[in-house]
């Protein structure tokens, strides 16, 4: 799934590239993605890009006074082409949802947004404010924003009886993070996925609110000057225990062990965040704490 870093990047990439440019036509091929029906996505045409900025994983094209607010779900992706098929798309069982063909001179340069496998999560609107949007409008403050400090991060903590993981992971709490970088802010902070929230020392909160800031900050760092068709790659390349399940840990050398859910899973380092304690796989017994 895109995270953070990897919108803030697309944010970025699309913004330089749509400045000065305006929408020729849109066309939505998938139709089950388009959430919003008043201004219709055709009131986009003719206008010009006024600028892309990120509202934690939700993507926010200003087009004239209007928006199209875009979240890519688990499997969805935006495709740049300076030269578009001619021929418009026909709804089908393909990847296309959305394709955006830019207005004259640019005729014939744009981008689609693409979802790959049968569980569909893309959600595109066009809206006058993106506070329309209801996941937009429940979001909690942005981690790589100046005024998340120690002092608000902690304060998100207090009294939470979940656990960090979850917390780490609920947009209204935090926006923009997502299964992968809950895990590598978890390993970077030597911190048990499961620990409650709320039982966090003044030590703990600090280390998590530093691993939170470093980690998501140096992944977009990577992520600068990649051009979109790698952007996916260089996420991957990035992560030191999600999705590595079976590796070595890069800072202490044991196994990367995993804890499977029913739609998901987490990987962590015995060793680095639970004391050398190898967590008990949900689908076959209890958690050990």
């Amino acid at each position: 799934m895109p995270e953070l870093p990897e919108v803030e990047s697309l944010a970025r990439l699309l913004d330089e590239r749509l400045a000065g440019r305006s929408v020729g036509r849109v066309y939505v091929v998938a139709v089950h993605a388009l959430k919003t029906y008043d201004p219709p996505v055709s009131a986009l045409e003719g206008r010009a890009f006024g600028g892309v900025r990120r509202y934690g994983k939700f993507l926010d094209l200003r087009v004239g006074e209007l928006h199209l607010v875009m979240h890519l779900g688990r499997a969805g992706w935006v495709r740049w082409s300076e030269k578009l098929a001619v021929v418009p798309p026909r709804p089908g069982k393909g990847p296309l949802a959305l394709r955006v063909r830019l207005g004259e001179p640019d005729d014939g340069a744009g981008f689609e947004v693409t979802e790959a496998g049968s569980q569909k999560h893309l959600a595109v609107y066009v809206v006058q404010d993106p506070q329309e949007v209801a996941g937009v409008a429940r979001l909690g403050p942005d981690p790589l924003a100046e005024g998340f400090t120690l002092e608000v991060f902690g304060g998100l903590l207090e009294g939470e009886r979940r656990q960090i993981k979850g917390v780490l992971r609920d947009q209204s709490v935090l926006a923009g993070i997502g299964n992968a970088y809950s895990d590598e802010i978890l390993h970077a902070a030597r911190m048990s996925p499961f620990r409650l929230a709320g039982t966090l020392g003044a030590d703990e909160v600090g280390r998590l609110y530093e691993a939170v800031g470093t980690t998501l900050g140096e992944a977009v760092e990577r992520a600068r000057g990649t051009a979109l068709k790698d952007l996916k790659a260089e996420k991957k390349s990035g992560l030191r225990v999600h999705g590595r399940k079976g590796e070595a840990c890069p800072v202490c050398g044991d196994t990367i062990r995993e804890v499977s859910f029913s739609d998901s899973s987490l990987q962590y380092c015995p060793t680095c965040q639970t004391g050398g304690k190898i967590l008990a796989d949900r689908r076959l017994s209890r958690l050990l704490k």
